[in-house]
C-alpha cells in the first residue's frame, strides 16, 4: 500500500474512532427520565444516594432545635411522597428540613424546651397554611399578579437577615471547642470547593462524619470527664484535657446510645401539636403564630427558586406543569403535616437537585424511593441517638457555614435580579428590612411586644422586617420588577 493510502486509511480510522467516542459521550450525557431502564439494583443505589444527599442537613435541624430526629426522618419521607402525590408524580424533588424557620423555633423554645416546642410547631403549621393560601391566589390570579408583591428587593434582604440572625447561636456553639468547630468548617470547605463527584454534592454529611470521627479520636486520647453548670443544672461532658474550653461529647448522650432500642415508633404524643390543647396557653399560641407565620413569605420565594433550579436542571418547566400552585400546595401540606406531629418544616432540597445534575437520572421514582429509605431509618431509635450525640462544636461549625450560605443566597437573589440600589426606594426597603430584622432580634427586649386586649403579642425581628418590607414595597412608587416564569 502506498504511503498516501496508508495516511488516508489512518485518518479514516481516527475519524471513525472520534465519531464512536462522540456517540458514547452523547449517550453518557443523555438524560434518563425512566430509571426502570437501568434495573432495580441501580435504582436502589440511586435512591440511597438521594437519601444521603439530604441526610446531613435534614438531621441537623432537629439536632439544633431539640425536635425528634426520628420524626424528622419519617416526615421527610412522608412529606416527599405527599409532595409527589399532589404534583402528579412529575417533579423529582426531595423535601427535607427547612433552616429558614430556625429563628422561629429559637424565639419560642430558645433552649429546645420540650414543653415549648409543640407551640413552635403550631406556629410553623400555620405558616404552612400560608403556602396553601398563596397557591390558591396563584391559581386564581396567576403567578405574575401575586409575585409582584414579593420582588427580590424584599425577599433578598429577608433571606440575608435569616442567616445573620442565626449567627449568634452558631458562634456560641463553636465556642465550646473552636478547634473541632474549625476542623468541621475546613472539611466542608474542602469538599465543597476541591472535591469531585458525589463528595462535592454532600459536603455537610462528610463534614459531620469527619469532624465527629476526629472528635472521637481526641476524646479517646485526651478526653477527661468534667462537670459544667448549665442553667443551674450540672451536666457532664468529655473534654480535652479536662478543659471547659475544649468540650467534645455529652456523657448523657453517649449513655443514650447504649440504652436506645434498635426498633421503635418515631412519634411521641408529647411532641405533637395536639399536646398544646390539653392545657393551652392562649397567649403563647398567639405569640408563636405571630412570630413564625411571616417567615413563610421568605420560604415561599425560596421554594420558587428551588423549583426553577430543578426545572433548569431537568429541562422541563415545572412552574407551568404541574404548576406552581401544585408545588406550593405540596410543600405547604408537607410542612403542616410534619409540624403537627412534632417534626421540622419541610422544604425542597438543593442538595438533591445537585444529585440530579450529577447522575442525570431525572426519574421522580428514584426520589420517592429515597423517601421510603428515610422512613425506614426513622424506626431505629439507636440511629437517632447517634445523631443526637453529635458534639456541640461540630454542630456550631457546620451551622456557621450553613447560616452564612443562607445569607449568601439572599445576596445572590439581589445581584442576579439586578436590583438597582441607586434608587432611594430600594435602599430604604432593604435598609429597613435588615435593620429591623437584626436590630429587634438583638435588642434588650428581643422582640416587638404589645397587647391586644389582655393578650400579649410578640413579633420577632424577622417578622417585623418582613412585614415592613412588603408594605413599603407596596406603598412606595417606582416598582421596576416583573416576575418571569
Amino acid at each position: 500500500m502506498a504511503d498516501g493510502d496508508k495516511v488516508k486509511e489512518k485518518d479514516k480510522k481516527n475519524e471513525e474512532s472520534g465519531a464512536e467516542e462522540k456517540i458514547m459521550k452523547d449517550v453518557n450525557d443523555c438524560a434518563i427520565y425512566d430509571a426502570r431502564t437501568l434495573g432495580n439494583g441501580k435504582i436502589a443505589v440511586l435512591g440511597f444516594q438521594h437519601m444521603f444527599a439530604m441526610f446531613g442537613s435534614t438531621v441537623l435541624v432537629p439536632a439544633l432545635t431539640g425536635l425528634s430526629v426520628s420524626a424528622t426522618l419519617l416526615f421527610a419521607g412522608l412529606g416527599t411522597l405527599l409532595f409527589h402525590l399532589i404534583t402528579k408524580g412529575k417533579v423529582p424533588a426531595f423535601l427535607g428540613s427547612s433552616f429558614a424557620f430556625l429563628p422561629g423555633y429559637f424565639a419560642i423554645a430558645p433552649n429546645g424546651e420540650k414543653e415549648l416546642l409543640p407551640y413552635a410547631c403550631l406556629g410553623v403549621a400555620c405558616a404552612g397554611l400560608v403556602y396553601l393560601l398563596m397557591a390558591g391566589l396563584i391559581k386564581v390570579f396567576g403567578v405574575k399578579k401575586v409575585m409582584r408583591f414579593f420582588p427580590p428587593i424584599v425577599t433578598g434582604p429577608i433571606i440575608i437577615a435569616i442567616g445573620l440572625t442565626l449567627s449568634k447561636s452558631a458562634v456560641d456553639n463553636c465556642a465550646k471547642n473552636w478547634l473541632v468547630a474549625m476542623l468541621a468548617i475546613l472539611i466542608v470547605i474542602i469538599c465543597n470547593i476541591y472535591a469531585k463527584g458525589m463528595i462535592r454534592i454532600v459536603p455537610i454529611l462528610v463534614g459531620v462524619l469527619g469532624a465527629c470521627a476526629i472528635a472521637a479520636g481526641l476524646a479517646y486520647v485526651f478526653g477527661q470527664t468534667i462537670t459544667v453548670n448549665e442553667g443551674g443544672n450540672a451536666v457532664e461532658y468529655i473534654a480535652m484535657g479536662g478543659s471547659n474550653k475544649f468540650i467534645l461529647f455529652s456523657k448523657s448522650s453517649l449513655d443514650a446510645i447504649k440504652n436506645a432500642d434498635w426498633l421503635g415508633f418515631p412519634v411521641k404524643s408529647g411532641d405533637t401539636v395536639f399536646s398544646v390543647f390539653k392545657d393551652p396557653d392562649k397567649k403563647l399560641i398567639i405569640s408563636s403564630i405571630a412570630t413564625i407565620v411571616p417567615i413563610a413569605l421568605a420560604t415561599i420565594v425560596e421554594h420558587i427558586g428551588d423549583i426553577s433550579a430543578i426545572s433548569s436542571t431537568v429541562g422541563r418547566n415545572y412552574i407551568k406543569d404541574p404548576g406552581l400552585h401544585r408545588t406550593l400546595t405540596g410543600d405547604g401540606a408537607a410542612t403542616v403535616f410534619a409540624s403537627i406531629f412534632g417534626a421540622p418544616a419541610n422544604t425542597t432540597y438543593g442538595e438533591n437537585t445537585g444529585v440530579l445534575s450529577l447522575s442525570k437520572v431525572y426519574d421522580p421514582r428514584v426520589v420517592r424511593l429515597a423517601g421510603l429509605f428515610a422512613m425506614v431509618f426513622s424506626f431505629c431509635p439507636k440511629f437517632a441517638a447517634c445523631i443526637s450525640a453529635m458534639p456541640v462544636p461540630v454542630l456550631g461549625g457546620i451551622s456557621l457555614v450553613l447560616y452564612g450560605m443562607i445569607s449568601a443566597i439572599g445576596v445572590r437573589n439581589v445581584v442576579e435580579n439586578h436590583v438597582d440600589f441607586s434608587k432611594a426606594r430600594n435602599t430604604i426597603i432593604a435598609g429597613l428590612i435588615l435593620v429591623l430584622s437584626i436590630g429587634v432580634t438583638y435588642s434588650t427586649a428581643g422582640a416587638i411586644k404589645f397587647y391586644v386586649g389582655d393578650v400579649k403579642i410578640s413579633l420577632s425581628g424577622l417578622a417585623v422586617g418582613s412585614i415592613v418590607g412588603i408594605l413599603m414595597n407596596a406603598i412606595l412608587k417606582g416598582k421596576d420588577y416583573e416576575y418571569d416564569e
